[in-house]
């Protein structure tokens, strides 16, 4: 490596400030929206090859977004990554200001693709999508402490639940008004719930969090995802393949997506029991049909068309 790192920048987010390294030099600046835009412009004068900003739980999104609406290079990367990176050059030590150096460091070693951003009305429903989620997790809670909770108790617990059930409506149909007033959303998602065992949940996840669906082939979706199995060999060794990372939350769905059309689609469910007769078991079957569901939604979005059993 020379120059330190090429003219790749690495900036470790927090979520009080981010720490920026590029080209030997470290700052900090604030994480906020003024703080950003003004790095923003730093770094096109600068402009640097590549920037490496690790995922944090949603503290990386303001950045990602200012960036790439500037036309700036900026790649999200996986943290365990760059830690396993780190372990590799035997890189020990853990701060702020190292962390930064050492995503510049991946970046120039590596050299990850630059990040494809949803646009404005994906990240808006992803948004829409995300709180729907919180609200159900906190329901399921309330419902929870309803069970055990203390008669003293009960009627503020009762409370709350019926306030994120009208919550949960509520998003429901802000949701569903929001697709309708896209005519591109609008037609995905009647492609889509046109599958036996796809529904509008399934179905806006995919929209808002999986905005490749239709644009990229069979194996890169699925290896997005995480449905994809990765080999473990070595010599004559044959291990057990594995699948890894892809994105949580549509994985999550497809999976629901795929215990219901185990039962009702007609092309998901005799290749599920196809598999079992082969001695496949059922968590190697299920992953197996994620995969072909998801395979067959993407060359449907791909071309546009409706569900059709022919589609096998």
């Amino acid at each position: 490596m020379s120059d330190e790192f090429s003219r790749i920048v690495g900036i470790d987010v927090s979520k009080a400030r981010l720490d920026i390294f590029f080209n030997g030099e470290s700052w900090s600046v604030l994480n906020a929206w003024d703080s950003i835009s003004k790095l923003a412009v730093k770094l096109i004068e600068l402009q640097p090859k590549l920037i490496i900003v690790e995922s944090t739980g949603g503290l990386e999104r303001a950045i990602l977004a200012e960036f790439s609406s500037l036309g700036l290079p900026v790649a999200l990367v996986n943290p365990r990554r760059v830690r396993e990176f780190a372990k590799a050059i035997g890189l020990l030590a853990k701060t702020d200001k190292v962390d930064a150096r050492l995503l510049a460091r991946f970046g120039e070693a590596v050299k990850p693709e630059p990040t494809k951003m949803p646009s404005i009305e994906e990240q808006h429903l992803s948004a829409l999508m995300t709180r729907r989620r919180q609200v159900v997790e906190m329901l399921t809670i309330e419902k929870n402490h309803l069970c055990s909770t203390h008669p003293v108790t009960q009627d503020s617990v009762t409370k709350i639940i019926s306030i994120l059930q009208q919550e949960l409506i509520e998003l429901n149909d802000q949701i569903s008004e929001y697709i309708d007033q896209l005519p591109d959303f609008k037609k995905k998602g009647e492609i889509l719930c046109s599958t036996p065992g796809i529904g509008k949940v399934t179905s806006a996840i995919l929209l808002s969090d999986l905005p490749e669906l239709g644009s990229i082939d069979r194996k890169k979706i699925a290896s997005l995802v995480g449905v994809a199995p990765f080999n473990n060999d070595s010599g004559h060794f044959r291990g057990k393949r594995r699948i890894k990372g892809g994105r949580p939350t549509v994985r999550t769905v497809l999976y629901m997506a795929t215990l219901s059309a185990i039962k009702s689609n007609p092309i998901i469910r005799p290749f599920y029991k196809q598999l079992l007769l082969k001695g496949k078991v059922k968590k190697v079957a299920i992953v197996a049909c994620m995969r072909k569901l998801l395979t067959y939604l993407n060359a449907m979005i791909r071309d546009s068309r409706s569900w059709k059993p022919s589609l096998s």
